[in-house]
């Protein structure tokens, strides 16, 4: 059976992060707003979205909608999930979850009330590629951990673009670090040690580097940079016996590699170039439709956001 899905805002991460997964799963748009009703038209026809609504209050309240999609600007994250919980209707959340811990909480006690899933949308980790290197990095084929490195780099955003606006909770932290940070996460309990960014403008980082250790000894490095010159999104996983890179892990449709160095050699494997966003909404509607588990819950999504204000404050910046 078919979910029949809402989506607010006509934001281009939508048309790889929800439309064409679910076209290829079988799944419905059948309702879309946007503050602009013009992009919203133009949305609705390029994607085969069955209705445009008048607001995203419409959107969310629509008896049609069985989930919500939710790719709007940092700062309306939260507010529109709490509006979905009220709804009864499971959300898929853009990252970040919100735009503090604080405000995390918030969003977390109301679904976990209501028992409305809200899942934030860390679709990497849903990906075979992803999977495999964090299984290699536990199973004790690298050894010992000893490093780990999350490198997230973009060309610059319009001076439009929300990701520069501190009222929309944007920065390079919010937009690539919160991947760097889970990623750290997922490996153990890192303490972060030191961060260093540079601000576009006043609160806005245009780069952020955040230093991490671990319990054991190894470190960690979340770089991220939203004005390189190119696209880039690296994890570097060094252990005692072996080292391993994912060489794409948020595009793993263009580039599915993972190569693995021991002193038994170097091996590539190709783990597949399905887009990560289609097993993450694959097994977002096997949990609303079937109870199937899920990697993710509003705990993990408030801590994460516990790091990420941590990491502004050790970089001698507030959080959102």
């Amino acid at each position: 059976m078919s979910l029949r899905i809402g989506v607010l805002g006509a934001s281009r991460i939508a048309e790889f992060a929800i439309v064409g997964p679910a076209q290829e799963l079988g799944h419905r748009l059948v309702a879309v707003a946007a503050r602009d009703p013009y992009r919203a038209q133009l949305f609705a026809e390029k994607h085969g979205v069955e209705r445009v609504l008048a607001s995203y209050d419409e959107v969310v309240n629509d008896p049609e909608v069985d989930v919500v999609y939710n790719p709007l600007a940092n700062a309306l994250h939260a507010p529109w999930n709490l509006a979905a919980v009220a709804a009864g209707k499971p959300v898929l959340t853009e990252k970040p979850f919100a735009r503090d811990r604080a405000e995390a909480e918030r969003v977390a006690a109301a679904a976990d009330a209501a028992g409305v899933t809200v899942m934030e949308g860390f679709h990497y980790l849903f990906h075979p590629v992803t999977r495999r290197a964090l299984e290699l990095a536990g199973d004790g084929t690298l050894g010992e951990l000893v490093h780990i490195e999350a490198r997230m780099a973009m060309p610059e955003p319009e001076d439009s673009d929300p990701r520069w606006s501190l009222d929309l909770a944007g920065g390079s932290l919010m937009d690539l670090g919160c991947y760097g940070l889970h990623v750290m996460r997922r490996l153990g309990h890192p303490s972060i040690v030191r961060a260093h960014a540079e601000q576009r403008s006043p609160g806005v980082d245009a780069w952020c580097d955040v230093d991490v250790a671990f319990a054991g000894g190894a470190t960690g490095l979340s770089a991220n940079s939203m004005v390189a010159d190119d696209y880039s999104f690296t994890i570097r996983i060094v252990g005692t016996r072996g080292d391993l890179l994912v060489h794409n892990f948020i595009k793993p449709h263009e580039d599915d590699r993972l190569t693995i160095n021991t002193p038994e050699g170097t091996t590539v494997e190709r783990l597949g170039t399905r887009p990560s966003y289609t097993y993450q909404l694959e097994a977002f509607a096997a949990h609303v439709q079937h109870g199937a588990p899920l990697p993710l819950d509003t705990a993990d999504a408030v801590q994460n956001m516990a790091y990420v204000d941590a990491a502004y404050r050790a970089a001698g910046m507030m959080p959102r």
